[in-house]
């Protein structure tokens, strides 16, 4: 839906919005905002709300700290959860005060590779995204614990899924906010749900993913659970992933789609998913950003761990979902919702463009259970593993130059310098299992 600067105005006054956040996102992919009140609305609505970009995670020095968040006006939304003294909310691009668009600001980033999809004739990027959640239990003050607040398996229903009525208001919040819900269900693991919103192109989806957390998150508080987004927060059990839907458009024309191929798909969809699968294991550092990631790719838990293409087959890392025609696509699975949706989009359809553009010879399929291949039986089929840890990510990463000139040097230089003081942390921590496994037999 489309809002004018006077539309905004008119349903601040009429629903008595007394503030405003103004967001955008961090290299990590955490939500930042500034927070105004209602009279300084028509200056945010100029483009001329000024914030501190030192005091962001990975954006600039404290000498050059002068930004400006530009608002996207079709992200305007009134929060339902907030009855009096209403909050509403704008989703910002960040620029510099010369005018141009700040090169750390990963909505920004998106869309500069978005701006070469266009370029090379394609008119949008469609995504459905999959983000999964745990809930767990709050203690007495509040503070998260790990107990799960059911035992539920892959689609139950209550008694054995108590977290449905926190997963209805979720949804029922959300449509309220303009989203289009397709599924909603419990996962596999105990304490695990999805919750499915329809495609969109590929900022509003990221937007969207940035909203569905928060959303989350805020209904699970008040339901006295604590939601999260961590990869893997339980050892033994399935992991959380992101799995990401996607397929290219000229028009009304999906590009991905080809009748007179047996499986549908065209030589644009075919050299797309060359490109991803050829920088799947760069990407893991944007797609698969935390220490955590990594535990949920290991073979064993429905998570890809290999990088591989199948239409019938879901231990791969990308499969072909069976819908055709306009539905036409590619799901890619190993993302996680830790990742940075703005950058993980972006660098999956960089990796796309390339293989399009290189015309990469596609591998063929695997259309047998990786899981239960043996390494001769991997190295054979020539089927590569997806790093190992964030450190092996990393070094994929910088090797990458596709990869890179999607995020460009600056965001490049700060998430890596970030994401290694990460790596050194837990590199060097004492963790409990060592303890469990040394202290008494040395």
């Amino acid at each position: 839906m489309g809002y004018s600067k006077e539309d905004i105005k008119r349903i601040a006054e009429e629903q008595n919005v007394r503030f405003i956040r103004l967001q955008f996102t961090d290299l990590l992919g955490t939500i930042k905002n500034v927070e105004i009140p209602i009279s300084q609305l028509d200056k945010a609505l100029d483009n001329k709300m000024m914030f501190d970009g030192s005091s962001i995670e990975g954006y600039v020095r404290i000498e050059e700290s002068d930004m400006y968040l530009y608002p996207d006006l079709d992200t305007w939304v009134v929060f339902p959860w907030v009855s009096q003294d209403r909050v509403a909310r704008l989703i910002c691009d960040v620029y510099m005060p010369d005018g141009t668009p700040f090169a750390g600001d990963p909505r920004g980033i998106l869309k500069r590779v978005l701006k070469e999809a266009n370029d090379m004739g394609y008119t949008a990027m469609n995504v459905g995204p999959e983000p999964e959640f745990f809930l767990f239990k709050t203690d007495d003050r509040g503070e998260p614990t790990t107990e799960l607040n059911d035992q539920g398996g892959y689609f139950d229903l209550a008694p054995m899924d108590l977290g449905e009525n926190c997963r209805r208001e979720i949804v029922l919040t959300l449509e309220e906010m303009g989203f289009e819900i397709e599924a909603s269900h419990h996962e596999v693991a105990p304490g695990q749900h999805e919750i499915d919103f329809k495609y969109a192109d590929a900022i509003r989806a990221a937007d969207q993913i940035q909203t569905f957390k928060l959303v989350v998150k805020t209904i699970a508080r008040q339901h006295g659970l604590h939601a999260t987004f961590m990869p893997k927060p339980l050892f033994g059990v399935n992991g959380s992933g992101m799995h990401c839907h996607q397929s290219l458009f000229k028009g009304n024309t999906n590009v991905f789609y080809d009748e007179s191929d047996k499986l549908g798909l065209s030589e644009t969809a075919r050299y797309y998913m060359a490109g991803v699968l050829r920088h799947a294991r760069a990407m893991a550092a944007i797609t698969n950003p935390t220490i955590n990631s990594y535990k949920r790719l290991v073979p064993g838990y429905e998570a890809p761990s290999y990088v591989a293409w199948s239409a019938s087959n879901r231990s791969p890392m990308i499969r072909i979902p069976a819908s055709r025609g306009l539905s036409t696509r590619i799901e890619v699975r190993n993302p996680d919702p830790a990742a940075n949706p703005y950058l993980a989009l972006a660098v999956m359809l960089k990796a796309g463009l390339d293989g399009i553009e290189n015309q990469l010879p596609l591998p063929e399929p695997v259309d047998r259970n990786i899981y239960i291949m043996t390494q001769e039986e991997l190295l054979d089929s020539g089927i590569a593993s997806l790093p190992a840890d964030l450190k092996e990510s990393l070094d994929e990463l910088l090797r990458d130059e596709v990869i890179c000139d999607a995020l460009g040097d600056h965001a490049l230089a700060h998430f890596y310098e970030l994401k290694e003081i990460e790596w050194d942390m837990y590199r060097t921590q004492v963790h409990q299992w060592e303890r469990d496994q040394y202290l008494t037999l040395y």
